[in-house]
């Protein structure tokens, strides 16, 4: 397993990168605003499903066979910028009731299963995930020792850790949301959340 010292390093280090504004949390954060923190639920759980897989298959050999393939890399990076520029546009096409938590769960693209394809395709599409997984979680690998209790443990703590952040990012969506809660307002809260996916997504292209 890895030493206190290791996970005294590992924790904070993974709480700062988290907590750093990027495409997930730009997405909880939108989507706080537009639905509130309980209908954000879904999308959180396929985020973590697809920030746990990732986590896993960068230990276990895909980290190597993007690293000897860049063109793999780039398309990863263009790819997931090119989806939250759709996201964003979506989000200003919506006229409907979205930016209200009474708003029905058939709005186009806020349905539990949509919001779980979403958060799953954004956290896989995530070439800066990628690079955060390849760089991080090596160092903190015994060789040594197994490594599946090694990887169970790390990848514990930053599910938890993504966690938290994704429901901060989410809290504080809403209570924008509530600030400027009057259905007048919808429109405009979806075009910010919008613009703001789009931007993600532009500078993630072009980063």
């Amino acid at each position: 397993m890895p030493s206190l010292p290791a996970l005294t390093v590992f924790v904070p280090t993974f709480v700062l990168v988290s907590l750093t504004p990027g495409m997930c949390m730009m997405l909880s954060l939108s989507l706080g605003m537009r639905l509130g923190v309980r209908r954000t639920l879904p999308m959180m759980a396929g985020e973590l499903a697809g920030v746990g897989l990732v986590a896993v298959a960068a230990v276990v050999g895909a980290a190597a066979l993007m690293l000897r393939y860049p063109a793999a890399f780039m398309l990863l990076k263009w790819g997931g910028g090119a989806y939250l520029v759709y996201l964003g546009v979506m989000m200003w096409r919506d006229r409907g009731p979205a930016g209200t938590v009474e708003a029905d769960s058939r709005t186009t693209g806020t349905g539990p299963a949509n919001l779980a394809v979403q958060g799953f395709v954004t956290a896989v599409a995530n070439p800066k995930g990628w690079a955060f997984f390849i760089a991080l979680l090596p160092p903190f690998l015994e060789a040594s020792q197994p490594l599946a209790p090694q990887l169970a443990l790390l990848v514990g703590l930053i599910l938890g850790i993504e966690f938290c952040s994704l429901l901060l990012y989410a809290g504080g969506g809403q209570l924008v949301r509530d600030f400027l809660h009057q259905r007048r307002n919808v429109v405009l809260l979806n075009r910010v959340a919008g613009t703001l996916m789009a931007a993600v997504g532009v500078w993630l292209a072009l980063d």
